[in-house]
């Protein structure tokens, strides 16, 4: 029933719709030999019940068809054969192998349909030469047309079923893949912080407890940070009954907290430019690659200074991370640099890291705006 109080008709699908169609391809079938009970021509009643025994297992072949096809489809066709070899009632039984021949082809077994199909044919053209006056040559020539016709159309079924489920397995990795660089950037970001902040409270607490307390508050204030970054991640995760998170997407509006976090590991960090309102999904991927770029710069660089550069040009946004270190130990494993190539890409932007020319290390970016989307 539907929300306005009326009734929808729900069509059988499954096993319940297999069995209907069986029952329909049989009630249907059956009807060629009605003749026998209305004075048509006559027949023993042997060969009638027989008959009926061959239209019933090839009616009921069909249930198992999805399951079975190509055997089903062999046995539709061998029934059809024996039915019209011994039968003098023309019934309506090739369309139970039509049914079969389509689900051969709609499973993906193009070659098997297209034999079947074919032996088909020569089979009713064997018929026509031994003497059958019911089949001519241009009735013939329409059969081959018709099955012609249901084996495309069943190859279309199963090439369109390949397409979408391809389509989903798609959405799903890129899904995946984007939720991968979300927890990246967030625990990666701040697991740095505190594993730098951390190794200096170590370092110093015996020396100066001071500054040891400073580095110790700096790893509380990035876990509680890491924590509620995660949450708001993960959130994409929830059962479909849960309510949408509230908290809006990262961008650089939170920018200065990322200079803090930064500058607590020793860092001296310069801003220069200051973008407008940007789309939310290019303000996400320029702080991703900002952050990424800090904590890299944290972790690998041994650097002093970083200077972080936000262009606004016409039509795109520019975001350059420079440092004076020595950029990242040859050979050292880690998806930075790539999660934040694909950010860009996904944008239909680029992104390019490498050394200075005149030492240290430098991440430039370029996204551009979409036409389009919601700005903050």
């Amino acid at each position: 029933m539907t929300s306005d109080g009326t009734t929808r008709l729900r069509l059988p699908r499954g096993r319940a719709a297999d069995a209907a169609l069986a029952i329909a391809a049989f009630l249907l079938s059956i009807t060629g030999t009605v003749q026998a009970f209305v004075g048509g021509p006559d027949e023993p009643w042997a060969t009638t019940v027989l008959g009926w025994l061959l239209i019933a297992v090839a009616c009921a072949a069909l249930y198992v068809r999805r399951r079975h096809p190509v055997a089903v489809a062999a046995l539709v066709f061998a029934a059809t054969c024996a039915y019209y070899l011994t039968s003098i009632y023309d019934g309506p039984l090739l369309a139970t192998l039509v049914v079969a021949l389509y689900t051969v082809a709609a499973q993906g077994r193009l070659q098997a349909a297209v034999a079947l199909s074919s032996l088909t044919v020569i089979s009713v053209g064997a018929g026509t030469l031994a003497g059958n006056r019911e089949i001519d040559g241009l009735a013939l020539f329409l059969l081959t047309g018709w099955l012609v016709a249901v084996v495309a159309l069943g190859w279309v079924a199963h090439s369109r079923r390949v397409y979408f489920r391809e389509v989903r397995q798609r959405a799903a990795s890129e899904e995946r893949l984007r939720i991968a660089r979300e927890l990246h950037d967030v625990v990666g970001h701040h697991m740095s912080l505190i594993n730098v902040q951390a190794a200096a409270a170590l370092h110093r607490i015996g020396r100066d407890p001071a500054q040891a307390e400073t580095a110790l508050g700096a790893i509380k204030e990035s876990s509680r940070e890491a924590l509620r970054e995660l949450r708001a991640t993960l959130g994409v995760l929830r059962q479909a009954d849960e309510d949408a998170p509230t908290a809006p997407a990262p961008g650089l509006d939170r920018l200065a907290e990322l200079v803090r976090s930064a500058e607590q590991t020793g860092l001296r960090v310069r801003v220069d430019g200051a973008p407008g309102p940007l789309p939310t999904e290019v303000d996400l991927a320029a702080y991703r690659i900002v952050q990424e770029s800090l904590t890299n710069v944290a972790r690998h660089a041994h650097a002093r200074t970083v200077t972080v550069r936000l262009g606004d040009g016409p039509g795109e946004v520019t975001v350059e991370v420079e440092d004076d270190g020595h950029g990242p130990v040859p050979g050292s494993s880690g998806t930075g640099i790539g999660g934040m190539r694909e950010r860009a890409r996904a944008l239909g932007g680029e992104l390019t890291a490498g050394p200075r020319p005149g030492g240290g290390f430098a991440v430039r970016a370029r996204l551009p705006r979409r036409n389009g989307a919601s700005a903050r």
